[in-house]
């Protein structure tokens, strides 16, 4: 080969690594620049995940948080009652109407009063806040669960709110530190309690037990009925025809019988009203008595 191809060939050689090196460089500097890229973009990302979440945080005195935690409470209400009554039911061998314990949780009135914030809201949006929560129950339910209460020796109403710090005012229970989690998923407001509230305990007891002397009334008048149909009334007797009663006559004095007179039959009147006289009386001393007789007697 001559000098002049070896020169090219070497040239070439030459060449063709510093094209390769300018290759890789380029690709090493658009990585570098697409990673900076990525990285701009999680940033961003971040904080607009953050921004949201503080955007959605929802007050809780606000009227739609009211309106479903007020919802809440019926629902978990109606499950916890529709429980407990079942148990009752099976207890005492007892048949519950249908839809029995959602009319009783509609008589409730909930009230939601003093909302403030106990924790404000995490990184998901969820505020924990905590209200006065009041319900207040019809009188007829709790006298009918006053009555199972003392029929099974159970512990009163009073004391179990006492035990409990629930205050009760006439027909109202009031909780006053009463917790629930407000926030929003998916545009809609959520609201769900928080823990085991005791108030909601004690009043869906309050309604099963409600429920259960309902349906023993029931079953009581059902029995009694049935008794009084089996059971033939007497026949009407017809009233007798009143007779009416002449009244009675005064009794007339007796007429004095008229005694006949041989000797004057024309004059009887004159003979009886005159004594007759008496005939001499013998006297024999052997007789004891003398009998003398005149027109009326003996003697």
């Amino acid at each position: 080969m001559s000098v002049a191809n070896k020169g090219l060939s070497k040239w070439q050689k030459i060449a063709g690594i510093g094209m390769a090196c300018s290759l890789v460089l380029a690709g090493c500097d658009r990585s570098d620049k697409e990673d900076t890229t990525e990285t701009a973009e999680l940033t961003e990302q971040d904080s607009d995940a953050i921004e949201n979440a503080a955007a959605t945080a929802v007050s809780c005195d606000d009227p739609m948080v009211q309106d479903r935690l007020k919802t809440t409470l019926k629902n978990t209400l109606t499950q916890q009652a529709q429980a407990l009554a079942t148990n009752y039911a099976n207890d005492a061998e007892i048949n519950l109407a249908s839809g029995a314990i959602t009319d009783k949780i509609d008589g409730i009135v909930i009230d939601v009063q003093n909302a403030a914030v106990l924790q404000e809201a995490n990184s998901n949006g969820l505020t924990t806040c905590q209200a006065s929560v009041s319900m207040t129950l019809p009188s007829a339910d709790l006298y009918q669960s006053s009555q199972v209460q003392a029929a099974n020796n159970q512990p009163s109403l009073q004391s179990r709110l006492a035990e409990n710090n629930i205050r009760i005012n006439n027909n109202m229970l009031v909780d006053d530190s009463f917790t629930y989690v407000v926030g929003t998923q998916n545009g809609q407001v959520r609201t769900r309690i928080a823990g085991q509230p005791a108030l909601v305990a004690v009043v869906a007891d309050v309604m099963a037990g409600s429920v259960l002397q309902s349906a023993m009334n029931s079953q009581s008048a059902q029995r009694e009925a049935t008794q009084n149909n089996n059971t033939q009334p007497a026949p009407i007797r017809e009233p007798r025809e009143v007779t009416p009663i002449e009244p009675i006559r005064p009794t007339e004095p007796a007429t004095p019988p008229t005694i006949d007179n041989p000797s004057n039959p024309t004059d009887n009147n004159t003979a009886a009203s005159q004594p007759e006289v008496l005939k001499e009386v013998p006297e024999d001393e052997s007789i004891d008595m003398v009998i003398t007789q005149d027109e009326n007697a003996t003697y």
